[in-house]
């Protein structure tokens, strides 16, 4: 049982990315997908989640309007969508899974947006 968290990288700012959280030895189709940040000297933070009930969406202020969060069942992955991306943004970003509660963690990608 793993999620395996890819596809950061250094972007310049204004660039996009998008994350994926995949998923082995469980389906993710019932299960909520959480994304959080944790940039150095900082707390992590909640990015964005979807549910795993009727596939509702939060985001948190400081990426909305600038991220889509999805989930690809036939590929058994979450999706994180990344635009305009700003400095602020650096972190390494997690996924984690579950049905009440977060149960399964990725192990983190780092995003670097250059100015």
């Amino acid at each position: 049982v793993q999620l395996q968290a890819s596809g950061g990288g250094l972007v310049q700012s204004g660039g996009s990315l998008r994350l994926s959280c995949t998923a082995s030895g469980f389906s993710l189709e019932s299960y909520a997908i959480g994304w959080f940040r944790q940039a150095p000297g900082k707390e992590r933070e909640a990015v964005s989640c979807i549910s795993g009930e009727d596939d509702s969406t939060y985001y948190a202020d400081s990426v909305k309007g600038r991220s889509t969060v999805s989930r690809d069942n036939a590929k058994n992955t979450g999706l994180l969508q990344m635009n305009s991306l700003k400095p602020d943004d650096t972190a390494v970003y997690y996924c984690a899974a579950g049905e009440d509660k977060y149960d399964y963690w990725g192990q983190g990608t780092l995003v670097t947006v250059s100015s």
